[in-house]
């Protein structure tokens, strides 16, 4: 098939063939869903800079799609809410053309469509700064859900749902790849092949679809919830300014994918820093009562407890396996 260009085609038209088959209504509502009205709404977003986020030597644009979504979807889990309404907004430098926008609208929708988003709106602009994305999300929380949502407390269980660190080691990995291309050499080493686990990390992490509902109908119902996309040291101190509790988690729990402490020593890099300062994990932290620990630990084994709530003065802390408390500070 031939490759159309946006100046044969036009903005309008452009938009019309990308929704075109994907069953979503072209700009169905613009964000806009049907509620009851006693429903809490929860809307989220994000941006994403080529050459700041992402870089496109090494990034196939359908998982930057596909990541886009689940960064927000993400952030809408992390409140118990039901992902509705999905709106993007891409900033088109003169490098891309319509098929690489196709190419890039495929994971979005793909990643709607998992996540069970009922509306879907794009706009389309020109930019001088490389590839921007602006992506927005709303869904809704039930209020039986907001009612049972218990007041966080000291012990409370702090559980992520799966490894850490491994999506900046699996950049670090690209990186170095980039550096070799960019030295002569072809895309594809024996590197990236046996560290493909942190690589796929970075580039299309994974998301559980209906973790919220999943968890109202196992009666659990999280103290508190962040999406861990800038670090665990990062989602430690936001769990603590947003229950006014201290936060203790132990070293020797937190998880990691396989791989990592081997290409950690090859790049003289902590596989714990790499998971406290690393960031796009994309990983959802919950708490939760510590009397839902028998039953969590049964009907949710890919989460990990890596450490409790504690009392305020004890502030956030990282536990070494020796016992020894270290602080941890905005960095």
């Amino acid at each position: 098939m031939e490759e159309r260009k946006f100046a044969e085609i036009g903005r309008k038209e452009a938009l019309r063939l990308l929704f075109e088959g994907t069953g979503y209504a072209e700009n169905s509502g613009d964000g806009i869903f049907s509620s009851t009205g006693k429903d809490r709404v929860v809307q989220v977003s994000r941006l994403l800079s080529e050459g700041i986020d992402f870089d496109l030597v090494y990034f196939p644009l359908k998982h930057l799609g596909f990541k886009t979504i689940v960064a927000v979807t993400g952030a809408l889990y992390a409140q118990m809410a039901k992902p509705r309404a999905l709106s993007l907004s891409l900033g088109v430098s003169a490098k891309l053309d319509f098929p690489q926008i196709q190419e890039f609208w495929s994971g979005v929708v793909s990643a709607a469509k998992r996540f069970g988003y009922e509306s879907l709106s794009l706009k389309l602009q020109p930019s001088r700064n490389g590839f921007l994305v602006s992506a927005s999300a709303a869904g809704t929380v039930s209020q039986l859900c907001v009612a049972r949502m218990p007041k966080a407390q000291s012990k409370d269980l702090l559980c992520v749902s799966g490894s850490l660190g491994a999506a900046y080691l699996g950049l670090q990995v690209l990186e170095r790849e980039k550096t070799r291309f960019n030295a002569g050499a072809e895309l594809g080493s024996e590197e990236m092949e046996r560290y493909k686990m942190l690589v796929g990390s970075y580039l299309k992490p994974e998301l559980q679809p209906d973790l919220p509902a999943i968890l109202e109908s196992s009666d659990i119902y999280p103290s508190c919830g962040c999406l861990v996309d800038k670090g665990l040291a990062d989602a430690m101190l936001r769990i603590s300014a947003a229950t006014g509790l201290g936060v203790k988690v132990y070293a020797d729990k937190i998880p990691f994918e396989g791989g990592s402490f081997d290409f950690g020593k090859s790049i003289d890099s902590d596989p714990v820093s790499a998971a406290m300062n690393g960031g796009e994990d994309y990983r959802l932290l919950f708490t939760v009562p510590i009397l839902k620990l028998e039953k969590f630990r049964r009907d949710f084994q890919t989460f990990d407890i890596i450490g409790h709530l504690a009392l305020p003065d004890v502030g956030c802390v990282l536990v070494e396996p020796t016992g020894v408390e270290l602080p941890v500070t905005t960095p």
